[in-house]
């Protein structure tokens, strides 16, 4: 199932919006975390960096061939084998990942989609105890160059809010100027 459009702008727009590494090391992503899961790798413009600091693996699921085959091209070019590249409705099927198999979940630029709940959920299934949710979205402002329409477009507080209800606290929100916020939770014990 794809999700709702959302804006993507072409690649070189796309990435000239982060500083991947910068945004990734604000989010907590660093050579102490093991496995990471990506919801919607796009262009693999985290994906790459992630896997580079990271100690395990980064599993990178997109529904899209085309995302997924750039995002194998970039992973070979830098010589990567840690990136473990997977075509997959994630929204009907999950991620096939075992539980409490992961350190980091990346959710970004993708809670726009109709039922948030869903890949909140999925996190929190594939998470260790203590493992981090990361969510990265557009800011809740009009004015931003792309993204998804603001009648779909989530506010910080609703993704915290989401997060919370199922399990996951400790949140920490991040300004990623000039046009996302970023939020990092944490998986509770007994959640």
């Amino acid at each position: 199932m794809k999700i709702r459009e959302s804006g993507m702008p072409e690649r070189e727009m796309w990435e000239n919006f982060f500083n991947p590494v910068k945004t990734l090391a604000t989010l907590g992503i660093n050579s102490q975390i093991g496995d990471v899961a990506e919801f919607g790798c796009g262009y693999g413009t985290f994906t790459i960096p992630a896997a580079k600091v990271i100690k395990g693996k980064v599993y990178a699921l997109d529904i899209e061939p085309d995302m997924i085959r750039v995002t194998d091209e970039e992973a070979k070019k830098h010589d990567l084998s840690s990136v473990q590249t997977v075509i997959r409705d994630f929204m009907t099927e999950g991620s096939g990942l075992p539980d409490g198999s992961t350190d980091y979940v990346m959710l970004f630029n993708i809670l726009h989609l109709e039922k948030p709940m869903v890949l909140i959920n999925e996190a929190k299934r594939i998470l260790k105890e203590g493992g981090k949710l990361g969510i990265i979205h557009w800011n809740y402002d009009p004015k931003t160059p792309r993204g998804p329409s603001m009648d779909i477009r989530p506010k910080p507080e609703d993704c915290i809010r989401w997060a919370e209800s199922v399990g996951f606290g400790g949140a920490t929100q991040y300004d990623l100027k000039p046009y996302h916020y970023g939020i990092v939770l944490i998986k509770k014990e007994d959640a």
